[in-house]
């Protein structure tokens, strides 16, 4: 099968399956017939820019074009501190989540939260001290403040 014929395959795999590791990528391209190596499947993810992601329950796999910066964890460690040290409130009507910062940190919270790259958030507007964050759903808005107010 050719390189395009797979490419598409890993596409339609990850839009419909929470693949969590490469070892687990190559297992769902065995059941469909591929049969590839841990460096060609490395090749593919970058091609596609596949990055890994984090939902609000904290589960991590690959998704495709997402905005990761670098190293997962830390971009979560960098969140934390945010929301420790800035937040001084957290609201939500249905699917908005309304964060009142310390004057002049909204910017850099809503940085922090865009580079941690939750599933959740469709996106995010910053003024001085304020956050505005749309989230996909009422569901998922109400995972999200409870998420954030654990910090």
């Amino acid at each position: 099968m050719s390189r395009a014929e797979r490419l598409k395959t890993i596409r339609e795999i990850i839009k419909t399956r929470k693949v969590s590791s490469q070892e687990g990528l190559i297992a769902e391209l065995k059941k469909r017939g591929f049969i590839v190596t841990q460096a060609t499947v490395s090749r593919d993810m970058r091609h596609l820019n596949l990055a890994k992601v984090r939902d609000a329950d904290g589960n991590e796999y690959y998704s495709i074009g997402a905005k990761y910066t670098g190293d997962i964890q830390t971009d979560i460690r960098k969140l934390k501190l945010k929301l420790e040290e800035n937040v001084i409130s957290i609201d939500r009507a249905n699917n908005i989540i309304v964060i009142k910062t310390n004057p002049g940190e909204a910017q850099g919270v809503a940085a922090a939260l865009d580079s941690s790259n939750f599933t959740e958030i469709l996106g995010t507007v910053a003024g001085d001290d304020t956050i505005i964050c749309i989230a996909e759903n009422d569901k998922n808005a109400e995972k999200l403040v409870e998420y954030f107010r654990n910090y």
